[in-house]
């Protein structure tokens, strides 16, 4: 997929450094505050087609009945409340197909994400770079209004139910597709531990990395050539950004472990 946003295409940590910091500087507050969220991926040229994409050719019809399924047969203290964006964030969570994105707020655990399959250290890898405080500028106005009254750049469940309590909701407030970044619940320490957070699209159909290509002003990819894949690992192992952290119970201690003994 061509992108009208040039790569940035590093070749050693200090350049990745500058290249994931550089832009959070706030002028308004005079603080460190990046206005971007981060997806590493293995493989740049990977796009941002969802999990539900991969199911079949009538994914988009298939969403309701999967999400039903999943809420009935889940335990009923499954989900705090019963918002339907609760549910999507917990069926996320754990392995359903969905139209969600996992997204983090860190650099280095999208690194993290980028560097953990050592059996893909021969290929190109990428930290795909978002402006979610930008793409505000691109909701329907009563989804804007709602983050204007919380003060907030991004949804809550809670937030967005009074306003679009359903995906035909969020059909109907504009012909154009748009992105909403969606915070879920603590569910586990997973989830906090990895500051993450979800992107979802107005259209089950509608692919983010296409809609990106249209707004390029809110976005840029860091490309992490294959040859710095190790040294980038063992400075994150260093850092203690590892699966013993990231994925907290036995099997992520069984993983960092795994990987951390294996040799090149």
């Amino acid at each position: 997929m061509e992108h009208p946003v040039e790569d940035i295409v590093v070749s050693n940590w200090s350049e990745l450094q500058a290249a994931l910091f550089d832009h959070s500087w706030d002028d308004k507050i005079e603080r460190f505050r990046s206005a971007y969220v981060y997806r590493g991926t293995y493989n740049k040229d990977f796009s941002l087609s969802t999990s539900i994409m991969r199911i079949g050719s009538k994914y988009d019809l298939l969403e309701p009945h999967l999400l039903r399924n999943f809420r009935k047969y889940a335990h009923n203290n499954a989900v705090p409340g019963d918002s339907i964006w609760n549910w999507l964030a917990v069926a996320q969570h754990h392995g359903l197909p969905t139209r969600l994105l996992d997204w983090t707020y860190s650099p280095y655990v999208a690194l993290h994400f980028a560097t953990e399959d050592l059996t893909t250290f021969d290929q190109d890898g990428c930290v795909w770079c978002v402006n979610y405080v930008k793409t505000r500028d691109q909701l329907p106005s009563p989804l804007k209004k709602a983050l204007e009254e919380e003060g907030s750049n991004v949804f809550t469940p809670e937030m967005l139910s009074p306003v679009a309590p359903s995906f035909k909701a969020l059909e109907s407030f504009q012909e154009e597709d748009y992105v909403i970044f969606l915070e879920p619940p603590s569910l586990d320490a997973r989830i906090v531990h990895q500051y993450a957070l979800f992107s979802m699209m107005s259209d089950v159909k509608a692919e983010l990395s296409k809609w990106l290509l249209n707004h390029s002003e809110l976005y840029f990819r860091v490309i992490i050539p294959a040859h710095l894949k190790w040294e980038i690992r063992d400075k994150l192992d260093q850092a203690n950004i590892t699966e013993r952290v990231l994925f907290p119970g036995l099997s992520g201690l069984s993983q960092w472990l795994k990987r951390h003994y294996t040799h090149k």
